[in-house]
């Protein structure tokens, strides 16, 4: 039996990467990672994480999550592991730095552990993210911080990573696969 497979879902707003991802998640039992924190004075958020939530099999254990999402994908797991998404937690990780006015790398250390977690994870591992550096330079400061800052975490994320997938309109494009022969490995050829 050959390593897990991580693999990194990006993609657009609305684009399908949390389905795609989601079936991905082919082996049991899975646990999901939800990375959006709640806020009860916004009505729309909640109603998307609550649709999030409804629209996930019941029988996968859900755990949200910012702050410890290093050290929860690094705990074993006797099946998948999915997290969606990065850029929430990202942006939890700003929030909490008090980042968003500062320089570039001030949250370098929480990104290292996550990096360091996903590539030491011993379990099947699918990661959700937003690809957002296709777009036009933002005007303001946060919103370049945030895009170098996910940019930067996607890069060595998809270094990592055995699978990287890109979706766009609903259509799935391999940007990298691991060998043939690592999947034959697995059985999964």
């Amino acid at each position: 039996m050959g390593e897990p497979i991580r693999t990194l879902v990006l993609g657009g707003a609305r684009s399908g990467k949390s389905a795609h991802a989601e079936a991905c998640a082919v082996t049991e039992p899975v646990r999901y990672f939800a990375t959006g924190r709640r806020d009860h004075t916004d009505e729309d958020w909640q109603r998307r994480i609550d649709l999030h939530r409804a629209s996930r099999p019941q029988h996968w254990s859900t755990v949200e999550t910012v702050t410890s999402l290093a050290a929860s994908i690094s705990e074993p797991w006797d099946g998948t592991t999915l997290v969606d998404d990065l850029g929430t937690w990202l942006t939890g990780m700003l929030d909490d730095a008090q980042a968003w006015e500062r320089p570039r790398g001030t949250i370098t250390p929480a990104v290292d552990d996550l990096v360091g977690a996903v590539a030491e994870c011993t379990s099947t591992l699918v990661l959700v993210s937003p690809e957002v550096g296709l777009s036009v330079v933002p005007e303001s400061h946060s919103g370049r911080l945030f895009r170098d800052e996910l940019g930067l975490l996607n890069s060595r994320l998809a270094a990592v990573c055995d699978r990287v997938l890109l979706v766009v309109a609903g259509l799935v494009l391999t940007l990298k696969e691991p060998p043939a022969e690592f999947i034959t490995a697995r059985g999964e050829a």
